[in-house]
């Protein structure tokens, strides 16, 4: 393949594509580049937005580039200051451990697994010494750090900013000398980092990386990227219902977008979205959410959530299946119920939907966080838009 046509399939969807000379100059060599994709494990999914970079690893994959994922379990016990206007929380060992366990499999359904390196930053960034990381403290001023446009509006506004947030770029650029990148991608939000990156390298005598983001795809929200801190995401490994009912959940004004960075589509089938999204937004979108569940799944999956998307909220009735949960004769209190069930990550939430009259039995608004609920015979419970549980009264031994 000729130079010319390999620099227009990577440059496809990129935001930055820089320094280009040097790209071209590694190009030229012959050999495959060593291209680096790293994630910190701070949930166990990774979602739609990953996928946006996974997509183009695809790419540099296909050209026979060498694409080693780095999970970020050492870097994810900091937390990335990246677009952050407070510090992170810092999660335990343990948690990010437990987040990590199925990051591969969830990788190998986009790249192939027999070609991609997954290493884990712990390996070589816990072994460095006091020494070590004065060493490589010393790549980077503080200046340039505060530079950063989140922590210069930190730095305004008086919003601590602490000296472990000021490693988090540096121990990511320790990543890409550890591994001699070529290339990193990433989103936009990245950039900063992988700048650092690149005198990190330079720091160390080693040839600098090249730099690549693409666009932050914004999450259901419609306003924020999607994150799994802003809980704004769609996973890899929702099921395929739950994955088809938060495509059709985003806002109108963002579906060309889906289009253009999950599915692909060049400007000119982007037009044809345009035009479609203005005569029949509603099927335009259910075909969005269609084609999503079946990348990730198969044809037969997405047919099956489309009926069932149509079924609860086109026919209004209940999901043909629905997770079972049996009451007992005294009563359960609602919030307590829904908590336990695991439709919500906490009670305070539970408490804020019904007070949103978002929680429904058998189609009536409950409206008392107080209620024990007590029921006779099966019962359907929604939470929500698309949560649903099956009650059944427990009968006393």
């Amino acid at each position: 393949m000729d130079l010319r046509h390999h620099l227009e399939i990577i440059r496809f969807k990129t935001v930055d594509l820089l320094p280009l000379e040097e790209l071209e100059a590694k190009l030229r060599r012959g050999r495959p580049l060593v291209v680096k994709y790293g994630a910190d494990p701070s949930r166990p999914d990774l979602h739609l937005g990953h996928y946006v970079n996974l997509r183009k690893l695809k790419d540099l994959q296909d050209l026979g580039h060498r694409i080693v994922f780095i999970v970020g379990d050492f870097t994810a016990t900091i937390g990335d200051p990246s677009g952050r206007d407070t510090t992170r929380p810092r999660l335990s060992e343990e948690e990010v451990r437990e987040n990590a366990r199925t990051y591969f499999e969830q990788v190998s359904r986009v790249l192939d697994p027999h070609k991609t390196e997954v290493q884990f930053n712990a390996s070589w960034l816990s072994k460095l010494c006091a020494r070590d990381i004065v060493h490589l403290a010393s790549a980077y001023t503080v200046a340039r750090m505060l530079e950063r446009d989140d922590f210069e509006k930190r730095y305004r506004s008086n919003t601590p900013i602490f000296i472990h947030e000021f490693l988090y770029p540096l121990f990511q650029g320790y990543d890409s000398y550890h591994i001699q990148a070529d290339m990193e991608v990433g989103g936009t939000d990245q950039k900063f980092n992988f700048l650092v990156a690149r005198e990190v390298q330079k720091h160390y005598g080693q040839e600098p990386q090249v730099i690549l983001t693409l666009p932050l795809l914004v999450g259901t929200d419609g306003v924020r990227k999607m994150s799994k801190s802003y809980g704004n995401y769609i996973a890899f490994n929702d099921p395929p219902a739950e994955m088809y009912g938060k495509v059709m959940s985003i806002p109108d004004a963002v579906v060309p977008e889906y289009y253009s960075l999950v599915l692909y589509y060049d400007d000119r089938q982007l037009e044809e979205v345009r035009r479609q999204m203005a005569e029949d937004p509603r099927d335009t979108k259910a075909r969005l959410a269609y084609e999503i569940v079946k990348l990730f799944y198969s044809e037969a999956a997405a047919r099956a959530a489309e009926e069932e998307f149509n079924r609860v909220f086109r026919a209004r009735q209940a999901p043909s299946a629905m997770p079972e949960v049996r009451v007992p004769p005294e009563g359960k209190n609602i919030v307590d119920l829904i908590y336990d069930a695991g439709l919500v990550a906490s009670k305070s939430e539970a408490r804020r939907l019904i007070k949103q009259r978002a929680v429904r039995l058998n189609g009536e608004v409950i409206e008392d966080p107080t209620l024990v609920l007590r029921i006779q015979e099966e019962s359907v419970l929604k939470v929500g838009k698309r949560k649903f549980l099956k009650l059944v009264p427990a009968r006393e031994p």
